[in-house]
């Protein structure tokens, strides 16, 4: 017997476990990571590792931005995760140590450590993970994980991923460390960046058209409020 989760198991775990309504906007941006982590979660070759965990949370974060009401949100991140039967502590936890280490160190020396050129005896956890990683020939790679990568870059140095050649050398080097594709790594965050740009230009059609309709409403309201004089009898 095949007791394999589907896609339609882990939507309905979700939806039980966060039974409030999700804007529009948002809700297809959650379903399509809610199908991406169940696709990898039931996959064979799926190992967890701290840099998919940075990347979850951090795409997590950035297609969120803007979210009301804000407090929804740890609802739905914690729904998501357990829906896909992963604790969203450890996730969280993960992505903090990462992005500490990250900016503690210059962009330069996270390249060396992430390609595996010169580990640094800073985080033993984190090194075995570089390690199993370069050395798991069926290492499964992802969208997330690549976003986990570029955002530990990011939070090492700033100024280096805005600079696309520097940047595309720092994504070619670590790529080669860990025996994962330069091309895929490329690819995954040029969509990546894309799909960033696109929310942000939805969310800003969505605020206008908010506030657009305040004004109607508003303008309306004033238009009921304001008192008509009576006409004068004739005298």
């Amino acid at each position: 017997m095949n007791n394999l989760r589907t896609v339609s198991d882990t939507k309905r775990t979700f939806y039980n476990l966060h039974t409030r309504p999700i804007n529009t906007i948002y809700r297809r941006v959650v379903e399509e990571l809610m199908v991406e982590m169940h696709l990898l979660s039931v996959n064979v070759d799926y190992s967890y590792d701290p840099i998919y965990a940075l990347g979850v949370v951090t795409a997590f974060d950035r297609f969120m931005e803007g979210y009301q009401p804000e407090r929804d949100k740890e609802s739905i991140f914690h729904a998501l995760l357990q829906a896909v039967e992963q604790d969203p502590q450890r996730y969280k936890h993960d992505a903090q140590r990462l992005q500490a280490l990250a900016t503690s160190i210059s962009a330069s020396e996270l390249t060396a450590w992430l390609s595996q050129q010169t580990p640094l005896d800073r985080d033993a956890d984190f090194q075995g993970s570089l390690q199993a990683i370069a050395n798991n020939p069926k290492f499964k790679y992802s969208r997330l994980f690549a976003i986990g990568l570029f955002t530990l870059l990011e939070y090492s140095e700033p100024e280096l991923v805005k600079d696309e050649k520097k940047r595309n050398e720092a994504l070619k080097t670590i790529a080669k460390g860990l025996n994962i594709s330069d091309d895929k790594l490329n690819k995954d965050l040029e969509i990546y960046y894309s799909n960033i740009d696109k929310m942000s230009q939805a969310l800003t059609v969505m605020s206008d058209m908010l506030l657009a309709d305040r004004k109607k409403r508003e303008q309306r309201a004033q238009q009921s409020n304001t008192k008509v004089a009576p006409p004068k009898a004739n005298e």
